[in-house]
């Protein structure tokens, strides 16, 4: 990253964006924004930038995770289609009515699954024979 580009995109981010994009992603970017999905995150695009660096997300929660990006907005972020997924006429025709909404993973939290721990109580208990009295 030069100073140059880095200045370049204060200026046309603006100040408070710039701190933000400084803060989440380490990085000085300013780029068109191209739509906004369910849960608020904003997607960006600029051609001028390095290609691969040139789509990126802003998320809306402050402690994001990369679950929270909707499939179709990562086939976009990842070249999988070239028109994302609020314009493309395919993407837009092709949700079903059975199909749920996607959800953010509950990997690491309160709510991640968790198996039936057979340890804990167990159900077949180990022999210990008694000797019985002879009389």
């Amino acid at each position: 990253m030069s100073l140059a580009r880095t200045i370049a995109n204060a200026r046309k981010a603006g100040l408070s964006k710039f701190w933000r994009d400084l803060q989440y992603i380490g990085d000085a970017k300013a780029g068109t924004l191209v739509g906004i999905d369910r849960n608020g995150n904003k997607y960006y695009e600029d051609l001028n930038e390095i290609p691969g660096r040139h789509r990126w997300v802003d998320f809306a929660q402050h402690d994001f995770a990369v679950s929270q990006i909707e499939p179709a907005w990562n086939g976009w972020l990842h070249h999988n289609k070239q028109d994302p997924p609020n314009v493309d006429p395919v993407t837009i025709a092709s949700h079903p009515t059975w199909e749920a909404d996607p959800t953010e993973s509950a990997t690491g939290t309160r709510g991640s699954f968790r198996t039936y721990s057979t340890t804990v109580s167990p159900k077949i208990q180990s022999w210990n024979p008694k000797v019985a009295s002879r009389s």
